[in-house]
């Protein structure tokens, strides 16, 4: 069999066969990769027959039915329907409003332009179709904050407040907004909340989540909900006090014991909670009734996921599960759900928590003088054993994983173990999964950062456990993804971040600022052989910031110190750090000189440390960037870095703790006086861009 059919059937399953790499050479898929993610798609391609067949399941399952459940268009653009309707057909529209509009389509069959933005009702003949109608953009920075804003990102796990129990929650958010706000900040990005495994309590990546549709439970702060008195008294009957402390005490984050000693609590407090006359049971119970569906199905699968084990005793992937239960709708899974109502009510009393914690925390922000506040972020993909793949099936993909290329930031390119969108299942199924996934991540805060924002177009995919570099990307139905963006963002009055750094499509950075999607631009980062680009030659269409969880700090990068890691971790040769030291202090060169003429220093001198972390604070707050945010190990001028890509035991990720109390993290000297330069700066900034 020639490659041609091949070719054929991957393009009209959405793979690139062609693409070019982040060092700009042209690259093409092999044979071999192409089958490979073909037959995780369904699609058999090791024939002629193969192809012919899987061709015609194509055309079938994009042919289907006809007419989508849901079609996106812009506000004040007309629908081009020419493919579904004859020309003059009449039709109704029912606005969301309630508004009826009663017309007939052009002699193109193109519906009029429609003006008011939302999801609303298109009936022509006997056929009926919702049609999400998006503003042009999603807010701005500019319209939400004014101009020139600037605000800080935290991890939130790394919080710390007395009697926390040695974990971040969103009490200690709370504090710490205030905390921000008193500074002067605008915004807090907050670390990913989404809910993870319970019974897999030593895994912990806040990027490789069960479900992006619901929250880490163990970022509750039952007290800050149900009052402190219910908690003292279910830690007195756990006989929790003592493991508490001891947790609190820890410079790491021990997950696993949080996790054990965190569920016991909320089991006591939710048996507490059910048995008498509480005031908050009506909370719970509307909380419970909005969730609908996908809130009973997330509980369910956790309830579920620790019942159904293996022999061994071992929690196991859903698809393991006997086959009644790998449905969610199947009558099996209701019997369980009936027969466990208990265990199913307790999940969504820990969700319950996190989301009064979190809706608190962004009053909290908001009341204190935040213009946007709370900053979601929202994760590329979820397990695929989770419970978003479980209850989500048609339109997720089952069989592949994503990751990345090999690129400048990871020559070997990443496989991250998560699984993604199925692209035909989200038009099958009217954009269901990703609607409600960005209505989560939007619920409580005023902006959301979308990891990853080149998966809106593309994403590296492979089969699961695959090399990386054996992969080949999927495309997206882009124009409807962002056109839903920006119909959720209006909703909610949200400023959207998107990630885009790695090999970036050409064009797409424009198509996202037109859009009013905010890209990123790195200090570290902006830089070519040493030669960084200057405050003013910065994106207006990209936030600013010093360096990601991903990188090292400031400090640890103009010390080495990531360098004596990646020895450590055996991602670097001992042999090699003489060249690897030198390769930095010729960075480092570039970037004081950079510095010092920012801050009208002569560069003939190194700055030290805190100076360099001083002058890059101010020197982000010169830049045209609409927004600036300072991560708090640089506002602090801490030494590790937050997560070790590719690095699982021999690193602490997702394990370091802030060393002060929420309430006062910002007031020291050094984050004082780093604050109030980047505070001033933007302040010049805004002055001038009203003058």
């Amino acid at each position: 069999m020639s490659d041609e059919p091949l070719i054929r059937l991957a393009e009209a399953a959405g793979l690139s066969i062609d693409w070019i790499d982040a060092d700009n050479r042209q690259q093409r898929v092999t044979p071999d990769v192409l089958r490979e993610v073909l037959a995780c798609l369904g699609l058999a391609a090791d024939s002629a027959e193969d192809v012919d067949a899987s061709l015609a399941m194509l055309d079938r399952q994009n042919n289907h039915g006809g007419l989508p459940p849901l079609m996106t268009c812009d506000q004040h653009h007309p629908l081009e329907l020419a493919a579904y309707f004859e020309p003059a057909s009449r039709f109704e529209l029912t606005l969301e409003n309630g508004e009826v509009r009663h017309g007939e389509l052009d002699h193109q069959a193109r519906l009029p332009a429609i003006d008011t933005p939302g999801y609303h009702q298109l009936a022509v003949a006997d056929r009926q179709v919702t049609l999400a109608v998006a503003p042009h953009s999603c807010p701005t920075v500019a319209e939400v904050a004014g101009a020139h804003a600037w605000g800080l990102t935290v991890q939130l796990y790394s919080l710390r407040r007395p009697g926390d129990g040695g974990l971040g929650d969103t009490q200690a958010l709370e504090e710490l907004v205030r905390n921000a706000a008193a500074h002067g900040a605008d915004a807090l990005g907050i670390s990913p909340v989404h809910a993870m495994f319970g019974v897999h309590i030593d895994q912990y990546s806040p990027y490789s989540p069960s479900s992006r549709l619901f929250y880490n439970v163990l970022h509750a702060a039952p007290g800050a909900i149900l009052g402190e008195l219910p908690v003292r008294q279910a830690i007195e009957a756990c006989g929790l006090a003592g493991e508490l402390e001891r947790l609190e005490r820890l410079e790491l984050i021990d997950w696993p014991a949080v996790a054990q000693s965190r569920q016991r609590l909320l089991r006591q407090l939710f048996d507490d909670f059910r048995q008498g006359e509480n005031p908050q049971q009506l909370d719970f119970d509307s909380f419970r009734s909005n969730g609908g569906e996908a809130l009973e199905n997330h509980c369910r699968f956790e309830a579920l996921h620790a019942h159904l084990r293996s022999a061994e005793g071992h929690p196991q992937h859903w698809r393991n599960w006997p086959e009644d239960y790998r449905d969610p709708a199947s009558p099996a899974v209701e019997k369980f759900a009936r027969e466990h109502a208990d265990e199913v009510s307790y999940h969504a009393f820990g969700q319950w928590l996190m989301a009064r914690g979190l809706e608190r925390a962004q009053v909290a922000a908001r009341s204190a003088g935040m213009r946007i506040g709370l900053v979601s972020d929202l994760a590329v993909g979820a397990d695929g054993g989770g419970s978003q793949a479980w209850s989500r099936q048609a339109e997720l993909l089952a069989s592949l994983s994503v990751g990345a290329p090999p690129d400048v930031m990871n020559r070997d390119g990443q496989n991250w173990g998560i699984s993604a969108f199925s692209p035909w299942g989200l038009k099958q199924n009217g954009f269901r999964a990703y609607i409600e996934m960005l209505r989560a991540n939007l619920a409580h805060s005023g902006g959301m950062r979308i990891d990853h924002v080149l998966g809106l177009k593309r994403l590296w995919v492979m089969p699961a456990g695959a090399d990386p570099k054996h992969g080949v990307y999927l495309n997206f139905p882009f124009d409807d993804m962002l056109r839903l963006l920006c119909l959720e963002a209006w909703r909610h009055r949200a400023v959207i971040l998107g990630e885009d750094l790695g090999t970036i499509p050409p064009g797409l950075r424009d198509v996202l600022a037109a859009r009013g999607i905010l890209g990123m631009r790195v200090l570290l980062f902006e830089q070519h052989d040493g030669h960084f680009q200057r405050a003013g030659h910065y994106s207006s269409q990209a936030l600013a910031t010093t360096t990601t969880h991903d990188i090292p700090t400031l400090t640890g990068w103009w010390n080495g110190h990531d360098i004596d890691w990646r020895i450590k971790v055996g991602q670097v040769e001992e042999a090699d750090r003489d060249q690897q030291w030198r390769a930095r202090e010729h960075e480092r060169a570039g970037l004081n000189r950079l510095l010092c003429e920012d801050s009208g220093r002569h560069s003939d001198q190194l700055l030290s440390t805190e100076q360099a972390v001083d002058a890059a604070a101010c020197f982000l707050g010169h830049t045209p960037a609409p927004l600036v945010l300072l991560p708090v190990e640089d506002a602090l001028g801490l030494e590790e870095q937050t997560n070790m890509p590719g690095i699982v035991e021999t690193h602490p990720n997702w394990r370091r703790r802030y060393p002060g109390d929420s309430a006062t993290l910002l007031d020291g000297d050094a984050s004082r006086r780093r604050l109030e330069c980047l505070a001033r700066a933007r302040h010049n900034h805004r002055g001038a861009a009203h003058r």
